[in-house]
């Protein structure tokens, strides 16, 4: 999937350049030596996307002025390289003019981590992102129109705070607010339903147990968004902020009928956490006809011999691996892991 990452000035990388078989491999060292910045830079490669901050510029080594990512997902050679004045991308030295067009036709990722516990017991905004991960690798649609939405938003936002009267405008951006946001809304319930039995197939095959998931959701304006934000106006006024839409949408998930985020043992919320990244690269494998590559950071540790097995003999055999672990004692009862390579790294630098 992957054979050749290469950085420069990314996190605490001045740079680096790593080759990995097509299986995977396991990157072992203590904490803050830049196993996870490694995972995240192949995320920003194939998806553009940091799942640890929302803004490029915190990626940049500390008194560098940008940084460098190139690799060759899927045997496309593909660069990004982001500085103050903009980003610039590239697929087999072309230039791809927009961000739309760099993912077109760009690859697949899951990324598992110990935060992975929020999407059970944190707030809404962190199921949101799951299945916003999960749309916009899916549908350019999805993509187009989350992004208008979460534009147009912001605009209205900004007249809202403004407290002046300016009808007009308020109509215009709810116009757009309306028509990006039922887009996704229609999406979303199309994207839980392909979840839920892919979610409750991986919750009983990870615990063991005849353990019964399901997956709902809960628009937070209803069926009717333009409706909602009529009904809303006065106290959008009186707040100064937009309540209903889709940024304010959840996934219920329930575990034996019971709120699953108030009732699962620690235990559960691990195994719960895993069948939502499983479903969501069943879904992706699917959809897409290729399975994604899984990034996997620092979560085996905390799982025992069972669910580790479990978990690796649930991903497609034909997935790359990238694993980051801080030991490697617990391989000795994982032996799905036993073939992948393993590299250390340590002071910005990484050997086999």
């Amino acid at each position: 999937m992957l054979h050749s990452l290469r950085l420069v000035n990314f996190r605490c990388f001045e740079s680096l350049a790593v080759e990995v078989p097509a299986t995977g491999v396991v990157l072992v060292g203590d904490n803050a030596q830049g196993k996870t910045s490694i995972l995240e830079a192949l995320c920003v490669l194939v998806r553009l996307h940091s799942p640890r901050t929302r803004r490029l510029a915190t990626l940049v080594r500390r008194g560098g002025d940008g940084f460098g990512v190139a690799g060759d997902p899927w045997q496309q050679e593909r660069q990004v390289r982001y500085t103050r004045e903009g980003v610039v991308l590239k697929v087999d030295a072309e230039a791809r003019v927009s961000q739309g067009a760099y993912l077109d036709d760009g690859g697949l990722v899951v990324w598992m981590g110990n935060e992975d516990l929020d999407l059970i017991r944190g707030p809404g905004e962190q199921r949101r992102r799951y299945l916003d991960f999960l749309g916009t690798q899916l549908d350019a649609d999805y993509r187009r129109a989350w992004s208008r939405y979460r534009r147009a938003l912001r605009a209205k936002n900004l007249l809202l705070k403004d407290g002046r009267p300016r009808d007009a405008e308020m109509v215009a951006y709810e116009d757009i607010l309306v028509a990006s946001g039922t887009l996704l809304m229609e999406s979303r319930t199309r994207l839980v339903a392909e979840l839920a039995p892919l979610a409750a197939a991986a919750q009983r095959l990870i615990s063991g147990r005849d353990e019964i998931l399901t997956l709902h959701y809960l628009p937070a304006s209803g069926p009717d968004l333009r409706e909602a934000m009529l009904q809303a106006r006065d106290r959008e006024s009186r707040l100064r902020q937009a309540v209903v839409g889709p940024h304010r949408d959840d996934l219920g998930l329930r575990l034996h009928g019971m709120p699953a985020g108030e009732f699962a043992s620690e235990g559960q919320l691990r195994t719960l956490a895993l069948a939502l990244k499983l479903a969501q690269g069943k879904l992706l494998e699917q959809r897409a006809g290729k399975p994604p590559i899984y990034l996997m950071d620092d979560i085996f540790g905390e799982l025992d011999p069972g669910r580790r097995n479990a978990l690796m003999n649930h991903l497609p055999a034909t997935a790359q691996k990238w694993i980051t672990t801080t030991h490697l004692d617990w391989l000795r009862d994982t032996p799905a892991v036993e073939g992948i390579a393993r590299f250390r790294v340590a002071d910005g630098k990484v050997s086999r």
